[in-house]
């Protein structure tokens, strides 16, 4: 057993105990905060903030430049979500979930694309090509601020960038040194699949005629 202990969580001997506390506050309110995802349910906002604060400093501090900005902006996009989420678009009914429109698609890929060519800039402004987790960091970074901007929509389709992300991310976080994020994104995986099947059954039941 010690050895497989060693394998997922000896990279976290030279840290400071306040860290590793953090993180694994983080994670638990990142958990919370996609299961209520999932849910359909607004406290996804609140403790999605909670974790991307918290994410904003440990990142801030490890030099991960491109996850960093990823929170930051979640962080933001977290509280443009909670007014959409609950603002009604009659006197009965708060904005839907819905599939995105044409126009949306391609403000998605415009969004791709931005940040792409956005990251990038930080990158090499900051001189931190050192490694090849640089350039996975630039492609996730893009994909989950799409994946953000459209579940603040409440848009269907927020969860297949979640899941292309989440998949990434598993391997990229445990390489960096950092097994329990790491672990939250592959049950993050796990959530956001059920999560795509659960709107889309929510979706099919408010198409129905009344």
């Amino acid at each position: 057993m010690q050895p497989i202990f060693d394998f997922f969580f000896d990279q976290y001997s030279g840290y400071p105990t306040l860290f590793i506390i953090l993180e694994i506050i983080a994670v638990i309110f990142g958990f919370l905060s996609v299961w209520y995802s999932k849910q359909n349910n607004i406290l996804v906002y609140p403790t999605g903030i909670v974790s991307t604060m918290i994410f904003v400093y440990l990142l801030w501090q490890w030099e991960l430049l491109g996850d960093m900005m990823i929170n930051a902006y979640y962080f933001s996009m977290s509280i443009y979500g909670w007014y959409v989420w609950t603002r009604k678009v009659d006197p009965e009914h708060y904005t839907p979930i819905t599939s995105t429109t044409r126009k949306e698609q391609i403000q998605s890929v415009f969004i791709f694309i931005a940040t792409l060519i956005f990251v990038f800039g930080v990158y090499e402004y900051f001189e931190k090509w050192n490694n090849w987790t640089a350039y996975i960091d630039t492609v996730t970074t893009a994909i989950f601020f799409v994946g953000m901007w459209l579940m603040a929509k409440r848009k269907l389709e927020n969860w297949i960038y979640w899941i292309i992300g989440d998949i990434i991310s598993v391997p990229l976080y445990f390489y960096k040194g950092l097994t329990f994020t790491s672990l939250q994104y592959l049950v993050f995986t796990i959530i956001a699949i059920y999560g795509y099947k659960a709107w889309k059954k929510n979706l099919r039941n408010d198409l129905r005629p009344a």
